[in-house]
């Protein structure tokens, strides 16, 4: 039975922190500065994690090398798993051609490209993040902005950097139902904690997303509408999380927030529209371009011009570019019926997250669920306690992940797709996502190696030893978390206990600190390798995950710092009042 000891390097815990933070710096300096592919940094830092737990903290390396092993399987099954069926349905609409009718369709909105970004990278991605998360939002929607003419690298920022605000209440609010029940504190009182800081994360990202495609130009010409989202969005979250249900809030916020632009729009658009300059490569179409967005280039380069009526059979090609997209849908009118049968896949995606949180429904799913120890491993805590982590749950029906494949299934008539090109598409999407699938996999067990052999718990208790700096400190410990595992579920779960633990010792609220790890973690998902990896390969450029980093991590760190504020003021008289 290993037992991890958190000053294991000469009983100093200020060194043992600062050696445990080897993969983390290794992790973010491949990234961010020497800018390699993600899956290598990522086996390197799983590499630098397996170091330290055996040579530092004494773990047998037998060990250390299934902790490892568990986080992989975690990071295939269930995380890429939804990701993958995610993709795979977005693909089929490519291969019709239902794609380009959703695609116009929201052009037909507005035709500024910034307005366009914010209703689908912020309003649609917070309703795919409520509806599945896991990634699945800066996916799809990284795609769907690279289908209205963006360039692949500021789709994928602009996706990763509205996957913010919403994430807290992801996944039908699994992050705040994990939070409580590793506190023990009740589930409504931190969603009501969560609700008076994420919503003000809410107000400002779409204004954030449009300063990144548009610079101040774009935010001034903007600014009505992205008050009005952000302002929505802000206040159906607040009210949803405090007063109706913790589950359904990003729902609501998500489809308040799109409803209040869309009726804006009917009254007022912005002077000066935009419309993004073509890049370069895809100017020419280049051989090179084509290689790296994979499945993704019959997005860019030409959706085959399906009988989107029910066939789905390409009658033709486009040329190559985003002007050429532009010139086919000039003059091309979708019916009602193609308009409805190109947004059948993410209805149908509603419709069965929906049905599924039904008591019954979910009792009946969760009957397969098979619950067992990962072998090899014979971890305590480091306080003594049983570890759950050798404990892994394959809950293979009731997962986001095999809920997307039924959808997709069901998308196959609704589309018209045959099974044969569905299969293959299937296929492709596996091809599509391997680079990312590896990365997902190697970081999570970097995360499990981390967790096993009790490097994060020393980073978590020297973090806590900050006495009353600890409110200032609260939301970094949650940061750090999402960004090593890509998950607030995950984050939570690791840091909950220690953050009401450490709450009570410095005379802070223990729910206040327990939701700053939920608030301070949403703004570590855009640096989140695993996350980078699904953008990179969402967009087609796997191995660019390094500039992805650059391009984000500002934003990163500077919402964390608005976030550690607003707790620390939150923890004191000036902004107490914010509290339930």
């Amino acid at each position: 039975m290993f037992r991890p000891i958190t000053d294991a390097l000469g009983g100093s815990l200020t060194l043992t922190a600062l050696v445990a933070m080897l993969p983390l710096l290794t992790l973010f300096v491949m990234l961010g500065v020497l800018r390699v592919a993600a899956w290598k940094a990522a086996v390197a830092s799983l590499l630098m994690s397996l170091l330290v737990a055996i040579f530092v903290y004494s773990m047998p390396a037998g060990q250390a090398i299934m902790a490892g092993a568990e986080g992989a399987a975690f990071g295939f099954f269930p995380i890429m798993w939804v990701v993958i069926n995610a993709i795979w349905v977005y693909n089929m609409t490519v291969v019709t051609g239902h794609f380009d009718v959703l695609r116009r369709s929201f052009a037909r909105i507005s035709d500024d490209q910034r307005i366009q970004a914010v209703i689908i990278a912020f309003c649609f991605g917070a309703l795919l993040e409520a509806l599945a998360g896991f990634g699945t939002p800066v996916a799809i929607t990284s795609v769907m902005l690279i289908a209205l003419g963006f360039r692949p690298i500021k789709a994928a920022t602009v996706a990763l950097v509205a996957n913010t605000a919403p994430v807290a209440f992801g996944a039908l609010a699994v992050p705040i139902t994990t939070l409580a029940a590793v506190t023990g504190l009740p589930e409504h009182e931190l969603a009501s904690i969560v609700g008076r800081q994420t919503p003000i994360l809410g107000l400002f990202v779409p204004m954030a997303l449009v300063f990144i495609i548009d610079r101040g130009r774009g935010l001034r010409a903007t600014l009505p509408a992205t008050l009005t989202c952000g302002l929505a969005f802000a206040l159906a979250q607040f009210a949803t999380s405090n007063y109706l249900s913790t589950q359904l809030t990003d729902i609501v916020a998500s489809l308040v927030g799109a409803f209040a632009v869309v009726l804006l729009l009917r009254f007022w658009q912005p002077a000066g529209g935009y419309v993004e300059a073509p890049e370069p490569e895809l100017a020419g179409a280049g051989t090179h371009h084509r290689r790296h967005l994979g499945v993704q280039s019959h997005v860019v380069e030409g959706v085959p011009a399906a009988s989107v009526g029910g066939s789905d059979h390409p009658v033709g090609h486009g040329t190559g570019t985003v002007e050429d997209l532009a010139a086919r849908d000039a003059g091309r009118h979708d019916t009602p019926a193609e308009v409805f049968r190109a947004y059948a896949p993410y209805l149908l995606i509603i419709v069965i997250f929906s049905i599924t949180q039904i008591p019954a429904i979910q009792s009946l799913l969760a009957g397969p669920t098979k619950t067992f120890q990962w072998p090899g491993l014979h971890l305590q805590t480091a306080s003594g306690k049983a570890s759950t982590l050798p404990t892994f749950r394959l809950n293979w029906l009731a997962a986001a992940g095999t809920l997307m494949l039924i959808s997709g299934l069901l998308t196959i008539p609704a589309i018209g797709i045959s099974p044969a090109k569905a299969f293959r598409s299937y296929l492709d999407t596996y091809r599509q996502l391997g680079a990312a699938i590896f990365t997902v996999m190697a970081v999570l067990g970097l995360a499990y190696v981390m967790n096993a052999s009790g490097q994060t718990a020393t980073l978590g208790t020297w973090l806590a030893g900050a006495g009353s700096a600890f409110a200032l400190l609260s939301p970094i410990l949650g940061w750090i978390g999402v960004a090593v595992t890509g998950s607030d579920t995950s984050s939570n779960s690791l840091f909950g206990a220690l953050q009401v633990s450490a709450a009570k010792d410095v005379g802070l609220s223990p729910a206040l600190m327990a939701a700053a790890n939920t608030s301070g973690g949403v703004l570590g998902k855009m640096i989140s390798p695993q996350n980078l990896a699904i953008a990179a390969a969402a967009v087609g450029l796997s191995g660019g995950e390094g500039d992805l980093f650059r391009r984000v991590v500002g934003w990163s760190l500077g919402f964390l710092v608005f976030m550690c504020l607003l707790v620390y003021l939150q923890s004191t008289s000036v902004l107490s009042w914010m509290l339930p």
